[in-house]
């Protein structure tokens, strides 16, 4: 088996339409179960509004019930032996506003008699003028070898003692080519498999930004090691959660770093003796802290003070369990509702022309099937693309990152395949693309994930197949003694996007600058570089050579990839220099303020003006009978006095001003102002 790290599910050829009905504006419904790995006694159903609303009001909405409320609803439930109905998605206090705008609060887990087949519920369901959609809770299972390739204690030692220094004074920067790429790193017998700046361009771009510690990245993946020496002051913290608690009401207890979707906690693991490390690695290519004179570099974990992108540890993989649409979608939305702006996904389904003889029935063939085939996990993805962020934020909606599939088949996997997600090719350290890598139709980008086969007659005394041409980053130290070893797989290109993802909205913070997601998208995109020139003649490898040693090679025609590598390699040089230049953006504004009356707000207007952090300022409040504001430290305090609204401003030693309106009113709850 591949060394790879890509989820898989499972899916029939042919969907089988089980039943259909209408929803209010009378148009059809289709029902399709698509997939034989289904969760029995478990469906999805999206009420109309209307049904949505009397549900919620019998309690269902923070609880499970058996009963709706609503006559004919009930009357199939007991049909159907129904026993228990659940919001997908639990209250968040202060999101439940945008919850409801976006339709997510009508969507309900429907547990019924395992028993009864989820086709022949779903048929049931589908005729009820109620429903405006069905979806089945798939399990998702992996196709990837659990084997990472570590370093060893004696070897990091070794290495961290004939360090010579450079970009950061971590040790082992140096044998991260996907980093910074010298173009010797396999030079053997004259000759060289690696090319000048095949990496992600870190070394110039870090020149700008080394990461912000505002910027949020999600990963959903195996758990990550929170107390690992080379992540855990990146590792993101929420500051109103206490262990035990919902202090912060957002229908998740005791979330401190995240949240742990396989056994509902928010305990954290990653030591499970099936566990792969996956996450802990995954987590050290985005933001490992750097310059901290200790193991990797990532691309955006900060210069040493503390400074990277903020890890949110979202897990629906323990062990051998596999995860289910349930756990991910839960997840998905948690990370937009909780802070984070990039969701990193090295999941997906198997291409929808993948080989049948490797992989079995093909997963989804185009983005038509996918929509119509997993509503649910579709407006998951909407919300956090249109919601996560801020408008008044360095980036205004949210970046989901896939990875495109290790099935070597000439189309990318859903999710990742849609338009509005960046799927992610992966090639090794000469530009060249990896033996077992998606690509074609769907791939949005390319970044290097290692290539082991490729490199199969590099091997010498001080390495093995696992390790000679892949990525290196943080391991759980149950796997690795030394907290660093190998992986490879679009799995591993994945994060190399999502790292630089997060650097360029490290970078527009620092600008006082607001990206939309789709802008910022299609940047990541114009920016790449061209690496069609590299597609020439043929690439010779072992496949599968660390499983099972070197074979007879075997050869790939490059031609057939050019232009089927997304836009290219992603290129964290370029990109930030676009946002330098204010190809895309516009300068953020100091905030509007809606405050209750007799409440406090602090607001730090240093993020609203451009090199606001050297700046001094003052306020001004027009009517101060409805509002006062008084500096304190780097934060201006709001009060609201009484119910109204009046106009302020506030310059900046620079001589910058920005205007804004104070509105005060009686109180607000968690639906939003009253």
């Amino acid at each position: 088996m591949k060394r790879v790290y890509i989820y898989l599910l499972i899916l029939c050829a042919v969907a089988a339409m089980i039943g259909c009905t209408r929803d209010m504006s009378g148009s059809e419904i289709e029902v399709t179960a698509t997939t034989p790995t289904i969760s029995e006694g478990v469906l999805f159903v999206k009420f109309t509004p209307e049904v949505a609303d009397i549900i919620a009001e019998n309690k269902v909405a923070d609880s499970r019930t058996t009963r709706s409320g609503v006559g004919s609803v009930d009357r199939v439930l007991d049909i159907i032996e129904g026993y228990e109905l659940e919001r997908v998605f639990p209250i968040d206090a202060e999101r439940e506003a945008c919850t409801r705008r976006e339709g997510l609060d009508r969507w309900y887990v429907v547990r019924y008699a395992s028993s009864m087949s989820p086709t022949d519920v779903a048929a049931s369901l589908s005729q009820l003028g109620e429903v405006s959609a069905i979806d089945f809770n798939r399990y998702i299972k992996r196709a990837y070898s659990t084997k990472a390739t570590p370093l060893s204690v004696e070897r990091v030692k070794r290495i961290a003692a004939t360090r010579s220094g450079g970009a950061m004074n971590d040790p082992l920067l140096d044998l991260q080519w996907n980093i910074i790429n010298r173009g010797d790193h396999f030079l053997k017998n004259g000759v060289c498999k690696s090319r000048v700046g095949a990496d992600v361009q870190c070394a110039e771009a870090w020149s700008r930004s080394t990461g912000d510690g505002s910027v949020v990245v999600a990963v959903l993946d195996e758990g990550v090691c929170i107390t690992h020496p080379d992540l855990a002051k990146n590792i993101w913290v929420n500051s109103d959660e206490s262990e035990g608690v919902d202090n912060d009401n957002n229908g998740y207890v005791g979330d401190l770093h995240g949240y742990n979707f396989v056994y509902d906690t928010g305990q954290i693991t990653w030591n499970n003796y099936l566990d792969s490390g996956h996450g802990t690695h995954v987590a050290g290519v985005i933001s490992a802290v750097n310059n901290n004179g200790e193991g990797v570099s990532s691309i955006a974990g900060g210069d040493g003070s503390g400074n990277g992108v903020k890890i949110m540890v979202c897990q629906i993989f323990s062990g051998n369990m596999a995860t289910s649409i349930l756990s991910t979608v839960r997840a998905i939305k948690y990370a937009a509702d909780n802070g984070a702006v990039v969701l990193q996904c090295s999941w997906g389904y198997v291409s929808g022309v993948a080989n049948a003889i490797d992989w079995g029935a093909p997963g989804f063939a185009s983005e038509e099937e996918w929509v119509a085939g997993s509503p649910l996990e579709k407006e998951a993805l909407d919300y956090f693309t249109h919601n996560a962020g801020s408008p008044n934020g360095p980036l205004d909606g949210g970046v989901a990152v896939f990875a495109g599939g290790n099935e070597s088949a000439a189309m990318a996997g859903y999710p990742g395949a849609h338009d509005d997600y960046l799927s992610v090719a992966a090639t090794a350290a000469d530009f060249t693309p990896a033996v077992y890598t998606n690509y074609g139709p769907g791939t949005k980008i390319s970044a290097p994930g290692g290539d082991q086969d490729y490199y199969y007659d590099y091997v010498d005394d001080e390495h093995n197949y696992g390790e000679v041409g892949c990525i290196l980053s943080t391991l759980p130290s149950h796997i690795a003694k030394s907290g660093y070893g190998y992986m490879e797989g679009t799995s591993m290109a994945c994060p190399h996007v999502s790292g630089v993802v997060a650097l360029a909205v490290s970078y527009a913070a620092q600008l006082r600058r607001t990206l939309r997601a789709e802008e910022l998208r299609e940047l990541v995109c114009s920016t790449a570089r061209n690496i069609d020139g590299f597609m020439k003649g043929a690439k010779t490898y072992c496949r599968y050579v660390a499983d099972i040693g070197p074979l007879q090679p075997m050869q790939m025609t490059l031609s057939n990839y050019v232009g089927q590598m997304g836009a290219g390699q992603i290129d964290a040089t370029a990109l930030l220099a676009a946002i330098a230049d204010g190809e895309v953006g516009r300068d953020r504004l100091f905030p509007n303020i809606y405050i209750a009356c007799g409440d406090r707000m602090a607001v730090a207007p240093a993020l609203y003006f451009k090199e606001g952090d050297g700046l001094s300022f003052e306020v001004a409040i027009e009517d101060k009978a409805v509002a006062t504001a008084m500096l304190a430290g780097s934060d201006i305090i709001f009060e609201g006095l009484k119910v109204g609204a009046t106009s302020g401003v506030v310059r900046a030693s620079n001589g910058a001003e920005q205007r804004f309106t104070i509105t005060v009113r009686e109180r607000v709850n968690s639906n939003g102002w009253l």
